[in-house]
């Protein structure tokens, strides 16, 4: 029996011992870059000047074109990311704020966003490579229920995003394979889809006085920096538009962009503009705004 317990003993220390040295090559590899993912873009930069930073979702991603804010003399970049929640939108911000950057305008997209306070585990993933290098990082994640594990246990963090910090991206990040992500300062551009599904239904979304919109608008506060809410566009078959009623009635200073572009033609799916219509929108945005006369 003691055999046996110490043979099981040393098991778990030759485990403990690959998961530790595992976690110190995984983060090691991704502290190191800073071109495959927004995430890291922030992370691993130094001090930035910005006149305008673009935040949200995919809705922000594909729907605001860095290159039309550039021709007014406006440096940009859309740091929108699909999939985010506005969880990972204010982390996003906060470690902006942390490495020095000045930022003049945030454009931040504020609709469909405001109905949950949950963080989006795809995005969410793409932050794990850092949590012990960052307090602020900590410091978000520490009310999360699996935060002891993902925190304290060598590894096992990287197993449980797999799909994004796994091996794949471990691999493909350790040979500086590039993506496009950064491409066209931020923005990412769709095409006319002629099958996609132009309807959608979000009559059981509700907006909520959302923690971490609050948590946005005090750092924008604090910083001096001029924060813009909108809303942004919809196909014209959609099912519970008055939920942006409801937004507008929670948040009365949030801009009404969902009725903007027109016409299915413009768009890629239901909640996403094609490029043409992201540029009609964008250009409608900055005309608005009066970012056109800065």
């Amino acid at each position: 029996m003691k055999q046996f317990l110490l043979f099981i003993g040393k098991i778990i220390v030759v485990l403990l011992l690959v998961a530790f040295a595992l976690d110190f090559c995984y983060t090691t590899i991704f502290a190191q870059s800073e071109t495959r993912n927004k995430v890291e873009n922030v992370i691993n930069s130094k001090a930035q000047n910005y006149d305008v930073i673009i935040l949200g979702t995919s809705r922000a991603n594909n729907h605001f074109v860095s290159e039309l804010f550039e021709k007014k003399g406006l440096k940009t970049f859309n740091y929108g990311m699909s999939g985010a929640h506005l969880f990972e939108t204010s982390l996003m911000l906060k470690l902006m704020v942390e490495r020095g950057w000045k930022i003049k305008n945030i454009i931040l997209e504020t609709d469909l966003n405001l109905s949950n306070e949950k963080r989006d585990d795809g995005t969410f993933g793409r932050f794990m490579p850092f949590m012990h290098q960052s307090k602020i990082i900590t410091n978000h994640f520490k009310n999360e229920p699996d935060f002891a594990e993902l925190y304290y246990v060598p590894f096992y963090r990287y197993i449980q995003f797999d799909a994004k910090v796994g091996f794949r991206a471990f691999y493909k990040t350790a040979v500086g394979e590039a993506t496009n992500v950064l491409a066209n300062k931020g923005y990412y551009p769709l095409g006319f889809n002629p099958k996609a599904n132009m309807k959608n239904n979000i009559e059981s979304l509700v907006p909520l006085r959302n923690r971490y919109f609050e948590e946005i608008k005090q750092i924008c506060k604090s910083n001096n920096i001029n924060l813009i809410a909108v809303t942004t566009p919809m196909c014209s078959n959609v099912k519970g538009m008055d939920y942006f009623k409801k937004v507008k009635k929670l948040y009365p200073e949030i801009k009404e962009y969902e009725h903007v572009v027109q016409g299915d033609q413009y768009f890629s799916s239901c909640g996403h503009l094609n490029d043409k219509g992201a540029r009609l929108f964008t250009t409608k945005v900055i005309e608005d705004l009066g970012l056109d006369k800065k």
